[in-house]
């Protein structure tokens, strides 16, 4: 098991993986960076908050990616039960993440 030191948003993440999954761990903590830093003018007081925007722009890019741009046979949108599941998710989220930034 190894340890890798991830700078993100100016502080130092330590993140634990495999033998041999450092390089991607470093390129994954650097694209969360690189979006942060485009959020420069939009950021919260909070680390945790400010992290978990950055995760959902880039899980929204890849998501638009894998749906091939985004364009969907479905012009309904999500449901209600849809939006409020994800909203949830969201929540559990980002106290995980203030919850494990008040640790570090």
């Amino acid at each position: 098991m190894s340890e890798v030191g991830l700078r993100i948003g100016g502080k130092t993440y330590m993140v634990a993986c495999g033998e041999g999954e450092e390089a991607q761990l470093v390129k994954l903590g650097n694209m969360i960076d690189a979006k942060l830093q485009t959020m420069e003018g939009n950021l919260s007081a909070q680390d945790a908050q400010n992290l978990l925007f950055a995760a959902l722009l880039l899980a929204d890019e890849l998501d638009e990616t894998k749906d091939g741009g985004g364009t969907t046979d479905d012009k309904s949108g999500p449901t209600a039960d849809q939006l409020e599941q994800l909203a949830d998710k969201i929540e559990k989220c980002a106290s995980k993440l203030e919850s494990c930034l008040a640790g570090a």
